[in-house]
């Protein structure tokens, strides 16, 4: 079960989120579990606006792959609280931390992390 943002042309943007269960189970419960997550997921927030910009909140910031949408472009950007963030203004956002170590993980859309 998946739910997102739709801009006009109803295509995913912004905040996207899946659970997976038995296709057999209880639907409403299964919807009642992503409205779980849901809530977890947008009680946190990883950056805020500041003087320069968006700034990560604490040390820890969680998000989405995106394409950069670029029609030649092979660059991504990533989604995070749900606001498209260029991967050059994300290496801006990390300047604060310069010397600090960091771990990426991918995870499957459906996993929460």
């Amino acid at each position: 079960m998946e739910a997102f943002d739709a801009t006009i042309e109803e295509q995913p943007s912004g905040y996207r989120f899946q659970i997976l269960g038995d296709p057999l189970s209880d639907q409403f419960v299964l919807l009642g579990k992503l409205i779980e997550k849901m809530r977890r997921l947008l009680a946190v927030a990883h950056v805020r606006e500041g003087d320069f910009g968006l700034q990560i909140v604490d040390e820890t910031v969680r998000g989405r792959i995106e394409s950069d949408g670029g029609e030649h472009s092979l660059g991504p950007c990533v989604v995070i609280d749900g606001r498209r963030v260029e991967w050059d203004e994300l290496g801006r956002m990390l300047m604060p931390f310069e010397g600090w170590q960091f771990k990426l993980e991918v995870r499957d859309p459906s996993e929460e992390i």
